[in-house]
């Protein structure tokens, strides 16, 4: 076996698997929304106007967002799978093979299985796009001209998917491939980080604070500032996650009781700094997003509800913002399934890879019970503090969205709090750690403890 084959580092394909799931999911979603701009946009030119241009743009925003949570995503992944196989790439080391061969053949590895993923799901996303576009020509909907089966900026999106990959990769392998010990970042770097963070995140609630001035104001400009707003404060939230994300973790693992199987998940939870921010931020922007979303929508109605209206045009209006809630969720809704896919394939690899410590705790008295209620505890402590951050956020920036657009004719500052969108919220997050935590758990308590302490 060459020193650059990607079996050397990664074993196999089906333990880059999630890399191909991602892959499959970002190309299929880029594909869809891509073709359907596309043939929307054609349809709109043919009646003479330019909604084209416009959904390029908002396509282009949620196709960004998908690829960045994805990019988080893989680079998890694919260090879960290097930390897992340490001990095998040490002695690769120790017999010549050098970090760049490693990390050339890993590259390889992921290539190959991101191809393979976002071809699959170009194919389908696109397949399913032009059905759709079929289907609305035939009824009249859309006008019977000549359209685009594959539109060119499909297939450069799934080249994209493939480049995000690889860039994800050489990312999240450079710490395990780099042949040095893993060692905390340094006082002076984590100063520098945390005051990149606060500044940032600074800059980011003043311009929030002026968009609901604007907004009071009746000026056009103010959503403009609400968007920076809060992209800038996003940017300082995660520039600070690595130092804020495993301190919430702790707390929330604190939350889970005194019992030692409490204890050894809040300690497992935070173990890998880098891990436990990766795994967790995927979640909290998918939450954020969602949440930003229905709660400002939800603003924006109770605003509109104030407005002396006959009751035909205020069930209009419930009709119009119910209906640009589910389109919005609907399109950020493949970066929440992205970032779930994530989740559960981390807490998979994390457990396969302590399958000699768990080996130790069933020998030492741990029950079969104990190790299930461990790793099931660990995913709440990481799941539950992406869903709270992501509630308490997102509701903020909701509000802030809707009074920068209509605060001026609306009294007051009408907060969004759509208790079934949290409730389905919570519920997601339930249905998320018992698809994280069981199967692993089950995987754990299957091997006998003699076994699991023979595990190199």
């Amino acid at each position: 076996m060459r020193a650059t084959d990607y079996r050397l580092t990664a074993g196999s394909l089906r333990e880059l698997s999630t890399v191909g799931v991602v892959c499959g999911l970002s190309a299929a979603y880029a594909g869809m929304v891509l073709t359907a701009s596309d043939f929307l946009g054609r349809a709109g030119e043919h009646n003479g106007g330019n909604v084209g241009v416009v959904l390029g743009i908002v396509s282009s925003v949620f196709i960004l967002i998908a690829l960045f949570v994805a990019a988080l995503v893989i680079g998890n992944g694919v260090d879960t799978v290097i930390a897992g196989r340490r001990k095998q790439l040490e002695l690769l080391r120790l017999i010549g093979a050098s970090s760049r061969q490693l990390r050339s053949s890993l590259v390889r590895g992921v290539a190959k299985v991101a191809a393979i993923g976002a071809g699959i799901g170009l194919v389908a996303g696109v397949t399913l796009a032009d059905a759709a576009r079929t289907v609305m020509v035939s009824r009249d909907i859309l006008p019977s001209i000549r359209y685009s089966y594959l539109p060119p900026t499909t297939v450069l999106a799934a080249i994209v998917v493939v480049g995000v990959a690889v860039g994800a990769t050489l990312v999240g392998s450079r710490k395990t491939l780099s042949g040095t010990a893993v060692v905390a970042p340094k006082g002076s770097m984590r100063w520098l980080r945390g005051t990149a963070a606060v500044i940032a995140t600074g800059v980011g609630a003043l311009l929030l604070g002026a968009a609901c001035l604007l907004g009071e104001e009746g000026s056009m400009s103010g959503f403009v500032v609400a968007f920076l707003g809060t992209a800038t404060a996003a940017v300082g939230l995660l520039v600070g996650a690595p130092i804020l994300v495993p301190a919430m973790v702790a707390g929330v693992g604190r939350l889970l009781g005194a019992s030692p199987a409490a204890i050894l998940a809040r300690k497992n939870s935070v173990a890998d700094p880098g891990r436990t921010t990766r795994s967790t931020v995927g979640l909290f922007i998918g939450v954020t997003l969602i949440t930003t979303i229905v709660a400002g929508m939800r603003s924006l109605q109770q605003s509109i509800d104030r407005w002396d209206l006959t009751p035909e045009q205020v069930e209009e209006n419930r009709h119009v913002m119910s209906m640009m809630t589910w389109v919005l969720v609907g399109l950020i809704l493949i970066s929440v399934l992205i970032a779930a896919v994530g989740f559960v394939s981390t807490m998979s690899l994390t457990v396969i890879g302590r399958t000699r410590e768990i080996g130790m705790l069933r020998a030492m008295g741990f029950t079969a019970r104990q190790v299930r209620a461990t790793i099931t505890l660990e995913s709440i402590a990481l799941s539950g503090t992406a869903m709270v951050a992501g509630l308490a956020l997102g509701v903020i920036f909701g509000a802030v969205g809707s009074q920068s657009l209509i605060g001026a004719i609306t009294p007051g500052f009408p907060i969004g709090l759509p208790l079934g969108a949290f409730a389905g919220i919570v519920a997601g997050t339930v249905v998320l750690v018992a698809i994280a935590a069981l199967p692993p758990s089950r995987r754990a308590v299957s091997v006998t403890p003699v076994d699991a302490l023979a595990v190199a």
